[in-house]
């Protein structure tokens, strides 16, 4: 792990014919998709979950709003700061989308992971039961950080250094699957997602050999008031990002409660927005080790803060079902 990410204090399968049950029942596979070409990703628009300005939030169990964080961007390149964390691109029936993702570790496969942490609702519609098309995982996308992207650049290895990264299967949580909408937050206190992935034209390497490392993911995170920092990244790319640079923000988490029946979800300022949905919210551990422990799900639309979902069991079962140790027991 670099200085850069060290956190300082201050065609797809029909979907099940209901989410309920175990979160090996919400599950895609996927056929390799055409290549994405750099001008098909210049023009994949953001994809985020806003909610209204002003929600009407439980009060009960929701921290005040916390002060907006600027966003601050990520020093390139990116394959020597923070080389996991990637752009997550896809098809929707409006078109083509983009979220963020990062590369996490697989406890069924140590050293040669290739599962993608993002947001459910970069894979899937929800309650809807839509799984999206033609899904891949680019690590430091425009690893150089250049500017103007979309007019300069028309070979993709130049924002692809480590390659372009196809899913071939992917889960979301039953809780996603089940209440997952578009818009006014509906089911964010579950919304992730973890993509299984293969590098085109060499199915048999690993996304963790290709970057060097993978990020552990943490399901025994503290209590959110218990957390002293959390640092999240992103490529947001609504105006006035533009899509081609990676931001991040860092917080004191605190609370936010969409519904009373639902998790509690961590929130902290950011002035990061659409395109940054699905990026990972990070922990540092007592021995500095940093460890996911969310990912960006919701934020309002001025852009003041984000929020994600807390991980438990249920995406550790996940992440299982997703990963190579599931796979190999299905031989």
């Amino acid at each position: 792990m670099t200085a850069a990410l060290l956190l300082t204090v201050s065609g797809c399968q029909s979907p099940p014919d209901s989410a309920s049950g175990s979160a090996s029942d919400v599950v895609g596979e996927f056929t390799e998709p055409e290549p994405w070409s750099s001008s098909d990703m210049s023009e994949a628009a953001p994809y985020d979950m806003a909610m209204p300005d002003g929600t009407e939030i439980d009060s009960r169990v929701s921290d005040p709003e916390p002060k907006a964080v600027t966003a601050r961007p990520e020093k390139a390149p990116y394959v020597e700061n923070a080389a996991v964390l990637g752009k997550v691109f896809f098809d929707t029936p409006e078109g083509p989308r983009v979220c963020s993702g990062t590369a996490v570790a697989d406890p069924g496969d140590p050293g040669a992971s290739s599962l993608v942490w993002t947001a459910g609702h970069c894979v899937h519609t929800g309650r809807t039961g839509v799984w999206y098309r033609n899904i891949v995982f680019v690590p430091s996308y425009n690893n150089e950080a250049l500017s103007g992207v979309s007019a300069t650049v028309t070979d993709t290895r130049e924002i692809s250094p480590l390659g372009v990264w196809w899913a071939d299967r992917a889960g979301v949580s039953t809780g996603w699957a089940r209440e997952g909408e578009e818009v006014g937050g509906a089911g964010a206190a579950f919304d992730y997602a973890v993509l299984h992935v293969r590098r085109s034209g060499d199915p048999s390497a690993s996304l963790e050999e290709a970057i060097g490392y993978a990020i552990p993911v943490a399901f025994d995170a503290p209590a959110i008031t218990g957390i002293p920092v959390l640092k999240i990244w992103g490529y947001p790319a609504e105006a006035p990002f533009d899509g081609n640079l990676l931001f991040s923000c860092q917080d004191r988490p605190g609370r936010l409660s969409i519904t009373t029946e639902d998790p509690t979800l961590y929130r902290i300022g950011c002035t990061m927005n659409g395109g940054a949905s699905g990026g990972g919210w990070f922990m540092a551990r007592g021995d500095g080790v940093l460890e996911l422990v969310s990912n960006t799900s919701v934020g309002p639309s001025d852009a003041q803060w984000l929020a994600g979902p807390r991980l438990g069991a249920e995406g550790r079962e996940l992440l299982g079902t997703i990963g190579a140790g599931a796979e190999a027991g299905a031989r």
